[in-house]
Parts: C-alpha cells; structure tokens; sequence
C-alpha cells in the first residue's frame, strides 16, 4: 500500500508547472480585464487627487433621539451618494464615521459649493399629483388599466398597486388600488384643482409646459436640474426612472408633505399574493391631506389619477388611484423585490424623520499636496525594497533571484486587482493604503526568508538539493500559514474597529497577506523545485546560495567496525 502513496506523492512534485502556470494564467487574465474595463491606473483617494471632504452630524429633535440610528445613516448615506452623482461626480465617497458623522469626500473639479447645498440639506419627500407623464425622448408610456372596485386588479411586469388595508381587514371602506411601472414621484391635487397643467406661481404656463416638452431625463446635466428649487406650491417637472427607461413627468402643487408620513416600512402580504409591499401610516394633518388627494384623483383618468412619490426631485413611484383610501394607512404593493420595498421604504420613512446635519467641517484638499506625500511615501518605500534586495543578493546570492522575481509577481498581482477594485467597489486608493502596501514587502520577503533557511538547514545536515527542497517545505509552509493568518487578522480587526482612511492601510494589507500565500504556494515553491534540477542550484555552486561547504554541510554518517575486546586464555 505504500509503494503506490510514494509514487503518487513524487508524481505530484515533478510537476511544478502546472502551479506556474496557473499563476501565470491568473496575471494574464487580470491584465486583460483591467485593459478592458478601461482602468489601467488604481483610482485615487481624495488625498491624492484633490478635492473637498466634508463632515456632517446628524441631529435629532428633542424628545427624538433614537432617529440617528445605523438604517436612518445609512439610508442617509445613499440619498447623498444619488444627490452628489446627481452632479456628475461619479467617484464621491460617502461613508459614515462613527454612530453620528457622515464623510464625503467629492474630488477634484466639482464645485464644491453646489455639492454642499446637495449633500448638507435634509432629504425633500413631497406627495405631487402626476399632470403628464411620456418617456423622455419617446412615444408616451401606454397607461395602465385600472381594475374595477373591489375586485382584485392585474398588474403589468414590474408594476406596483397602492390599497387601502381596510379591504383586508373586511371594513365596509371602499379600497382604491395604484398601479405604477418602475419609479414616480409621489404628490396630490388639492380638492378644486383641474386634471389641465396648473400655473406656476408668476402664471407662466406656457413657460412651464415649454421646458416639459424640452426636457429629456436621458441626459444627466438635464435630469439633475428637473424641478430643482421649486416650491410647494408650484407646478414642476420632475424624471423618474422606469425599470431601464428613463419618464418624463409634469407634477402639480405638493398635497401631502414627506414630513407628515409617520411610518413605512416592508412587509410581505400573504392573502393576497402581492408579494412584497410598503405599509405607510400618515399622522392626523396627513391622513386628511391624503385622503383628500386621493379622493380627487379618482375622479380622472390615466396618468391624472396618479400621485407621484417624489424624493429629492426625482419621482420613485407613481400609483394610481381608484378611490378614496381613508384611515391614515395605504399600501404601495405589486412585482416589488424583497430590496425594492425596503428600499421605497427606507426613503419614505427617512423623508419623515426629523434629522438634519450640521455642517462640522469642510477641509480643501490639494493634489499637489497628495502628491507630496506620496513621493516621499514612494521614496521610502523604494529605499526599503533596494535594502531588502541587497541583503538577498549578498545573504541569499543566487536563491535572491527566486525571491525577486516572487516580489515582481506579488506586485503584478497587486496593481491589477487594486486597479478593478476601483470600479467594481468603489476602492481608492490613498496615503495609509500605500503605507500598508509598502509594510507588505516585508511580509512578503519574511516568507522567502523562512522557507531559505529551512532548505539551507537540510543541506547542512548533508542532504542533497531536490530531496531537501521537499523536506523542508512542510515546515516552513506551517511557519508561514501561521505568520500571514496573525497578520490577516490583525488586518481584518482594524479594518472593523476603524472608519476613514485607516480602513484603506487595513483592507491593503490584508489583500497583500493573502496574495503573499498565494505568490509563496503557486510560484515560489514549484520555481525553487524546478531549479533545484539545474546543474547551478542542484550542484551546489558557490554563487548559488546552497554551496553545502559555504553552508557548513556535515559529512554523510557512515557506520565503523568497533574494535572487538581481547580474548582471554587460560594456560594449560
């Protein structure tokens, strides 16, 4: 049984190339997909390309403090994130810090001051009644049919229906259902208004119509200012986005403000199949409020008996109305995700939560000054790899090429990957993370170390080179998988304990500690066992570091005859 173990474990280290080739494949592959995503250069944190970070706080109102919480945060964090792309700033960091601040840090050549307005205002959540609605730069969306009271109604692919809960529960309320494909805003008609586009507050209806018909929300510089500043009271344009289409939509005056929703959130309905849906809760002023829109929108026809759900200028969800829906709950139901309704949720509820932010401070960061630390960065981590490399080539010699060429590998692999985290999740690379990068050559050199000196150790105990390549692998493999697990996880508990830049030392260095593992498995170890068959490594040349008379090599041991005792003999 122990002939075919030996063979196979023999078989399995005379192929070295197969692990050289896998590693090869892997830069190749990586290279190609960095070339072809178009990012060739790792994106740059703020510290190195410039630009404006800023603090915020979050505040609450009195008696309401339990509002600053991590959902609320984080909801915060991604109506910011769309405000600032909403710019045209497509690489804008927002991040929390801590359980109160909010970071945002928005590079270089965006005016820093539009971006202040954006990001330091509480979120506007206003209930419009939809006017006109068509697909921007399109024929008019077709209009979906409302089904009969009472009964139940079918909704298009990726549509959504607001009810009233009363239908459930048995009351005798009538029930009104919505229907909406994709996002609208949410908005009312007050009780005399007319379904015909109402006048804005200097009467110029003409001017208004005019924009709606030029707008098209396809256009990012167009779509940014759609309704932009406009009041309560006014008629305004607004974009929303339709699965994969982009609609066009023509609102009147706010009947029901965001502030006066009370509660939102996500809940499956099993009674009805709807599949996931939003509950909201309007307070006293709301209930009224809505329960009078909806009571006019029933009156008119398609698109004029939609509201539109808008959040920060930009409609999210446009039911329609059949009826009145009395009581102070509705329901925004239909083809919604587990996500999608938390999401509307989360923005439904954020729009009626008192939480403001304060501005805490608003620092310039300039390139040139980035620049200048990372040269001086870039400089000591240069001076640190050539000490590294003259101590391996004078130390090591010839086994200082195997170490070289292993770093070359682990920084290929390095700069690939760091330049498609960029895009793919949002990794930028700044200051700590160089600094982390640069404390991971001496990670990765520690490796090469370790596995050297186990091999130079079983040469001196006079073995040849190819047999103790193999035995010292074992050993020197446990020493090097527990040193780059001690630093994985040093890494990751920064990573989790510390917010901000700190988070890019700890994330780059653990990403090098794995890549360290990887570069000694799949290229290290299978190259030194491919030359450890060359006449120069295998023979022991002076120069190549595994001379056994430079290392000391004790002699073969071979057995002696003892010398037999005398024998004794008796005299006759």
């Amino acid at each position: 049984m122990a002939a075919p173990k030996k063979g196979r474990k023999a078989s399995a280290q005379s192929k070295p190339g197969r692990s050289l080739a896998l590693i090869l494949i892997a830069i190749a592959a990586l290279t190609g997909g960095m070339f072809a995503s178009g990012h060739t250069t790792p994106r740059l944190g703020i510290d190195l390309a410039g630009g404006t970070s800023i603090t915020l706080r979050a505040e609450a109102e009195p008696g309401q403090e339990s509002a600053i919480n991590k959902t609320n945060m984080d909801t915060a964090v991604q109506i910011m994130e769309r405000r600032v792309n909403g710019l045209g700033v497509s690489e804008a960091e927002v991040q929390t810090q801590g359980d109160k601040n909010i970071i945002v840090n928005i590079p270089k050549g965006t005016n820093s001051k539009q971006a202040r307005d954006q990001v330091g205002t509480t979120a506007k959540l206003y209930f419009r009644p939809v006017l006109q609605r068509e697909a921007s730069g399109g024929p008019a969306q077709p209009e979906p049919s409302a089904s009969p009271s009472g009964s139940p109604s079918a909704s298009p692919s990726g549509s959504s229906k607001a009810t009233d809960p009363t239908k459930s529960t048995g009351s005798a309320t009538p029930s009104a259902t919505a229907t909406t494909q994709g996002r609208a805003v949410t908005g009312g008609l007050k009780a005399d208004s007319s379904p015909s586009p109402s006048a804005s507050a200097d009467g110029d209806t003409a001017k208004l119509q005019a924009a709606y018909t030029a707008l098209d929300c396809s256009k990012p510089a167009q779509r940014a200012q759609a309704g932009k500043d406009a009041k309560a009271g006014e008629t305004t344009v607004a974009c929303g986005k339709d699965g994969d289409a982009w609609t066009k939509f023509l609102l009147g005056p706010v009947a029901v403000d965001g502030t006066e929703v009370k509660d939102a959130k996500a809940s499956f309905d099993t009674t009805r199949a709807a599949g996931w849906q939003v509950d909201m809760t309007f307070n006293g002023s709301g209930s009224k409020k809505f329960s009078s829109i909806t009571g006019e929108l029933a009156k008119q026809s398609s698109p004029q008996n939609e509201f539109a759900i808008v959040l920060d200028d930009e409609v999210v969800s446009h039911p329609y109305v059949q009826q009145a829906i009395t009581g102070g709950n509705a329901q925004i139901s239909g083809s919604f995700t587990q996500e999608e309704a938390k999401s509307l949720a989360n923005m439904l509820s954020y729009g009626a939560l008192p939480l403001t932010f304060s501005e805490d401070s608003v620092t310039t960061v300039t390139a040139a000054l980035g620049g200048e630390q990372l040269h001086a960065g870039l400089i000591a981590g240069a001076i640190g790899l050539a000490l590294v490399v003259i101590y391996l080539l004078v130390y090591y010699r010839g086994l200082s090429v195997i170490a070289i060429l292993s770093l070359l590998v682990s920084a290929a692999l390095t700069y690939t990957i760091m330049s498609l985290l960029g895009p793919t999740i949002g990794f930028a690379l700044n200051l700590p993370a160089v600094c982390g990068a640069i404390v991971a050559i001496g990670i990765t050199a520690d490796s090469f170390i370790v596995y050297f000196e186990r091999v130079r150790d079983e040469v001196r105990e006079g073995r040849t080179l190819r047999p103790a390549v193999e035995r010292a692998w074992p050993r020197a493999r446990r020493t090097i998988l527990v040193s780059d697990f001690v630093s994985f996880l040093a890494a990751a508990v920064l990573f989790i304990v510390t917010v901000g830049k700190v988070q890019g030392f700890a994330f780059t260095l653990g990403l090098t500690t794995l890549l360290d593992v990887v570069v000694v498995f799949l290229f290290t170890k299978p190259l030194l066992t491919l030359l450890a068959r060359t006449k120069f490594y295998g023979g022991g040349h002076p120069w190549s570091g595994l001379d056994p008379k430079r290392l000391g090599a004790r002699p073969p041991l071979r057995r002696t005859r003892r010398p037999s005792a005398p024998i004794e003999t008796k005299e006759a």
